[in-house]
């Protein structure tokens, strides 16, 4: 019993001192970040915090460019082939949408659709996050309901506790991106 505590309290010890002095390397193997020169481009196409971008593409897909779900999102930042054509219509992209697997086409969708959910909902970033995750039609749904919204432009609750999950999870991680990589 000795042995095993005196090594428990030696390895505290070990990760403190490296967190000490290794804390901003260890966070970035944590949150790393990948395809930036597509980030930085598109976030100043579209106006969008870098930061928020990543925190979503972190939460989405871990920036796994292959990464897909069983309800058809596809790639870093979990765009559908529905919206994919929208907003490629839309915004006069000029992307191929047959390609949403590529970074390059993936982000850029991702980018226009979250700055069309920013402005759609007057910059609210928690209630175009919801909507990103839920859907445009289910939050339009809980903005006209006095259960989730008292003025019909904010959301004070979220019904679906997984979308709640995601908009603070995308938040926190903007902000551990922001201090890692400003």
């Amino acid at each position: 019993m000795f042995k095993f505590l005196k090594r428990l309290i030696i390895i505290s010890l070990t990760i403190c001192i490296l967190l000490v002095f290794f804390k901003t390397p260890i966070l970035k193997v944590i949150y790393p970040v990948g395809y930036i020169d597509e980030i930085d481009v598109n976030s100043q196409r579209f106006n969008i915090d870098k930061y928020l971008v990543m925190g979503v593409i972190s939460a989405e897909s871990r920036f796994n460019q292959n990464a897909h779900s069983i309800k058809g999102a596809m790639g870093a930042m979990q765009v559908k082939e529905d919206t994919a054509k929208w907003c490629n219509d839309t915004f006069d992209l000029g992307v191929d949408i047959n390609n949403l697997y590529n970074p390059s086409v993936n982000i850029t969708i991702g980018c226009a659709y979250l700055e069309y959910l920013i402005d759609m909902f007057d910059g609210d970033v928690k209630v175009a996050l919801a909507a990103y995750n839920a859907g445009l039609g289910n939050v339009n749904k809980w903005l006209s309901d006095k259960k989730y919204s008292s003025d019909g432009k904010t959301l004070y609750n979220i019904p679906f506790e997984e979308t709640e999950n995601y908009v603070k999870k995308v938040l926190k991680r903007r902000e551990i991106y922001k201090k890692l990589y400003e």
